[in-house]
């Protein structure tokens, strides 16, 4: 699928609530919908009660049948295949023109090829896209819980504000992880006594695979809701604000939202961390407006967007806001504490909350409710501006990665002012261009990623990150020479002159996170996640640095994902056939081998044909049709041989791997278990 289109063929739900959608009724005339307390016999955020996914898809297919604000829609599905959900909200005259809006968000997004006048004018014609999140991390179960009022209200309620936000922003209300849903929401609700009640010591992981670490996929996109999400946000819809609800909030307090504190990644544009401060002024403004005490910022919690990977982290360097809250909250009521430096007001936390009183769920529901509703009348009274700086980062990014740039890093800074210590207070232009402009620490203009290295299938795996994450990718149609190099036609390029830059830099620069101390001489302040994270370097990828202006016979990958090229088959195997290890995927191949009882054999010396670790793979019945499939699906290569390699071997026997793992399940375990499911070990 091309990066430029839309996907085709949208679901049966889709279509079906869009013929709902299309009826012809206004807004303002909204018919009425069936309210939670209808459809579950409680109230949303009641004590003792959670719903579970099964009854969200329920009450949102209903909501859909019932509303002309909504739209049903099945981003993909789970891990445990259950359809991940997005229902898409606004005003029956905007579902009618949706497809215009999206493409309006996308050109803006891509910016390449629009002008300043037609951003203005897009940015005019076009709507606001917000996404709002719930039930990432599933034991934080607020998340869902909010969605499903939110979407309630949005649908039902005909005040002047809804209606402003209907007519100016598209809501995309996701929910983010299905399966964990179900699990903690029927693992709360077994206990007949409400008493007994607890979202803890759940048997599994709340997700198949990754449990909490969910939020640490969204660079890589391994899982399926991850990808799902991904696609919708950087393939398709293009929101430019991205609000992830989490739990929970800093004690003492009720609610930790934007504004973050130091360091922010040096790579992307600044119009997101200012945009990030005035959405979260709007939020903090709301709920002291409103009466909602504890919600703090900045140095009230550990959060910063240094780090890249998360789903609200991901968007910033796609140019998006992406907003987190952290919330108290149970349906267990709990007790809000006393804590002595929470109780006075300051710059971080304007209204503090008062203490030791009892909490109840439904008071979660609300805050959550009130930010929801303080960011989209950001994004109402904004949405000229949102758009058109949408436009403006894409093409910043474009204009930086056409030109000599430099990204000033920590290290630089240090050696700047070592430099300087000599008894001068402060440098001048020419020490300005010494320490901080020196040709080779250019940002690179782009990436080649050579088709003749030793492992291409790996290569083409990090690619499909990056185009899962909406980057634009090229590749050679004919051989080609950058800097005296010369790359064969199959070759990738990813350049830098393109609207996500600050990702793809991301992914290919080493990390240098800034030595932060409380004081001087004082102890280390702990970052709030990772501090590097370098995912070509992770996966061993081959690719050169290029620092000047490039260009050849390139095109546009113009497909959703990338398969690698079929493997080789060569030589003359009447006696088998040479596998390399140094292509991952050669173990892939080995295990089918050994599923089908085939001899293997690992070399322990370097030959004529193969390197030392090398695979042999003897002829026999059914070998050379495992060895056509797999160069063909997985684009390994084979050379046959006449004779048995000399030297010694080891013969393989099938692997039986006991994988260990724990009540209540294991991050390390199950991300080892994707692994290995992977790459087909039994």
């Amino acid at each position: 699928m091309s990066l430029r289109a839309s996907r085709a063929g949208r679901r049966a739900v889709v279509l079906a609530a869009l013929l709902t959608s299309l009826a012809p009724r206004t807004a303002a005339a909204q018919q009425r919908v069936t309210s939670p307390e209808q459809a579950f016999g409680q109230a949303i955020g009641s004590d003792y009660f959670l719903t579970n996914y099964t009854q969200l898809v329920e009450y949102w297919q209903t909501l859909a049948r019932e509303s002309n604000r909504m739209v049903l829609d099945t981003i993909g599905e789970t891990e445990e295949g259950r359809p991940q959900l997005m229902a898409i909200i606004t005003s029956p005259e905007n579902h009618r023109n949706l497809d215009r809006y999206r493409t309006i968000a996308q050109r803006l997004a891509r910016a390449e090829g629009v002008s300043e006048d037609e951003a203005r004018q897009l940015a005019a014609e076009g709507k606001a896209i917000v996404w709002i999140d719930g039930g990432l991390h599933a034991t934080e179960v607020l998340g869902a819980q909010q969605l499903i009022e939110t979407v309630y209200q949005l649908v039902s309620r005909d005040d002047a504000e809804t209606q402003r936000f209907l007519d100016d922003i598209v809501i995309l209300a996701v929910h983010a992880n299905p399966d964990g849903m179900e699990l903690v929401s029927n693992w709360y609700n077994r206990e007949s006594d409400p008493m007994q009640r607890s979202t803890g010591n759940i048997p599994v992981l709340y997700e198949k695979y990754a449990g909490h670490d969910n939020n640490r996929d969204f660079f890589m996109s391994n899982l399926a809701e991850t990808t799902n999400m991904n696609r919708a946000m950087y393939r398709e819809w293009y929101p430019q604000i991205v609000y992830n609800h989490h739990q929970t909030g800093p004690v003492g307090t009720i609610m930790f939202a934007p504004p973050f504190r130091d360091p922010p990644n040096y790579h992307f544009d600044p119009i997101v961390l200012t945009t990030l401060d005035a959405v979260g002024a709007a939020l903090h403004g709301r709920m002291v407006l409103e009466g909602k005490g504890g919600t703090t910022m900045r140095s009230g919690a550990s959060y910063s967007t240094w780090w890249n990977g998360g789903l609200r982290t991901t968007p910033y360097f796609k140019n998006m806001v992406g907003l987190l809250t952290e919330t108290v909250g149970h349906p267990t009521p709990i007790q809000i504490p006393f804590l002595p430096d929470r109780q006075l007001s300051h710059g971080d936390l304007p209204l503090p909350v008062e203490p030791t009183q009892t909490w109840h769920f439904r008071q979660s529901i609300e805050y959550s409710l009130t930010a929801n509703r303080a960011v989209l009348d950001y994004a109402s009274r904004n949405k000229d501006q949102l758009l058109f700086n949408f436009w403006k980062m894409g093409n910043n990014a474009i204009e930086k990665g056409s030109t000599d740039t430099w990204t000033v890093r920590p290290k630089w800074i240090a050696r700047a002012e070592s430099e300087l210590s000599g008894g001068r207070p402060r440098g001048d232009a020419d020490d300005y261009q010494r320490m901080l402009r020196r040709p080779e620490d250019r940002d690179p203009r782009g990436y080649i990623l050579p088709a003749d290295q030793a492992d291409l299938p790996t290569a083409v795996k990090f690619l499909n990150t990056l185009l899962k994450n909406g980057v634009e990718v090229q590749r050679a149609t004919a051989d080609f020479t950058v800097n005296g190099k010369r790359y064969p036609a199959g070759s990738y390029v990813v350049r830098a002159d393109q609207a996500f830059r600050a990702h793809v830099i991301d992914m290919f620069e080493p990390q240098d996170h800034p030595n932060d101390f409380a004081y001087p001489g004082g102890p280390p302040v702990p970052p709030y996640d990772l501090t590097g994270w370098t995912l070509a370097y992770t996966m061993d990828v081959g690719y050169d640095r290029i620092l000047d202006g490039f260009d050849g016979p390139f095109e546009v990958v113009d497909a959703e994902l990338l398969t690698p090229p079929a493997g080789t088959i060569s030589g003359d195997p009447r006696a088998g056939w040479v596998l390399s290890h140094e292509m991952k995927d050669a173990f892939v191949v080995v295990n089918r081998l050994k599923a089908q009882n085939k001899r293997v054999y690992w070399m322990e010396s370097t030959g004529p044909n193969h390197q030392r670790g090398a695979f042999f793979i003897p002829t026999g019945g059914g070998v050379r049709q495992i060895v056509e499939t797999a160069a063909r699906e997985l684009g390994v290569d084979f050379t046959g041989v006449a004779e048995r390699p000399a030297g010694a071997a080891l013969e393989l026997s099938r692997v039986r791997v006991g994988l260990w793992d724990q009540y209540g399940g294991s991050m390390p375990s199950g991300w080892t278990r994707f692994v290995l499911e992977r790459f087909e070990f039994p």
